[in-house]
């Protein structure tokens, strides 16, 4: 038993990140019913499919699951009436001020938890009212913060000046991943990167074969001049690098962007001109399982792990 466990009323202190074009009602209730946390990601999915997503949900699992918001999706004020609405109690925001929108969902009765890259943004987190942090390093998938601190600086960071519960992100995909994430502080994980190689993520079966196929230094930080974003290295990233060498204008890479990218490479399979976005731990997917075979492995390893480091002595 844990904060997080607590928090949630769940078995396992493991949460499914909300991921654009992946987390769906599916990959949601499968990890719920396994005795995580799941979550729908809003990122991707306009209002009315959101509410779609979540009544699915309901039907799928009497377990609790929550919503993950990044704040600047342009249609905020709908996603949050329908959360309300649809009666969803746990909702993960980032990419925003917590301040925004936590005394609103609040309110509610819901609990709020906010994603942060850095110590300052924690404490903004929790001077907000957020029940929990999740304190995501650099070597996670998707959008990352511009600090680009490592989960195992930032958590213990972290913990060191807040009092609520927090959560560690990135880089973490195992059972002794997310051991060392607790000997180090966190009070449960988010698991992105593991969860998007499931049967029940939505991502396009080619997505998924990629990334059981990345290995070490297959995946990249870039697109800082926008929003820092993790990518497999395809031939977009490529067009990317060949770009900046020509020293770009904000403009002009936002031009090689364009509309839909991740939605052409994670959802629909195209693996030239698609973004792909996947965590560095991919290097460490060999298979594509069940959430709930994942959540077994996952708590296997832990267990087991930790006898280890109990018997452990220095002399």
């Amino acid at each position: 038993m844990t904060k997080i466990t607590e928090l949630f009323n769940i078995k396992y202190p493991i949460i499914q990140g909300g991921m654009i074009w992946v987390s769906g009602w599916k990959l949601a209730s499968a990890v719920s019913n396994a005795g995580g946390l799941g979550l729908i990601g809003a990122g991707s999915m306009y209002p009315d499919v959101l509410r779609e997503h979540i009544q699915k949900c309901k039907k799928a699992t009497d377990r609790p699951f929550g919503v993950n918001v990044p704040m600047l999706y342009p249609d905020i004020e709908k996603i949050m009436d329908i959360i309300v609405e649809e009666n969803v109690k746990i909702v993960f925001t980032s990419a925003g001020n917590p301040k925004t929108w936590t005394q609103f969902l609040k309110d509610k009765g819901i609990k709020v938890v906010h994603v942060v890259s850095s110590v300052k943004f924690a404490l903004k987190a929790e001077a907000a009212g957020v029940d929990a942090v999740v304190c995501e390093g650099f070597e996670a998938g998707g959008h990352n913060g511009r600090e680009e601190t490592t989960t195992f600086t930032l958590v213990p960071m972290v913990k060191q000046k807040v009092k609520i519960p927090v959560i560690a992100a990135g880089g973490i995909g195992t059972g002794r991943g997310m051991l060392a994430a607790m000997v180090l502080g966190a009070n449960g994980v988010q698991i992105g990167s593991r969860f998007a190689a499931t049967l029940e993520s939505s991502a396009h079966d080619n997505f998924k074969k990629t990334i059981v196929e990345v290995k070490d230094g297959g995946t990249y930080l870039t697109l800082k001049e926008l929003a820092p974003v993790r990518l497999v290295k395809n031939k977009f990233y490529e067009q990317i690098q060949e770009l900046y060498q020509k020293n770009p204008s904000i403009e002009e890479i936002k031009n090689l962007l364009g509309r839909a990218r991740a939605k052409k490479g994670m959802f629909e399979g195209d693996l030239e001109e698609g973004e792909l976005e996947i965590g560095q731990i991919a290097g460490v997917i060999e298979e594509i399982k069940s959430a709930k075979a994942v959540i077994e492995d996952i708590m296997d390893e832990f267990d087991s792990v930790k006898e280890e480091l109990t018997a452990f002595s220095v002399s």
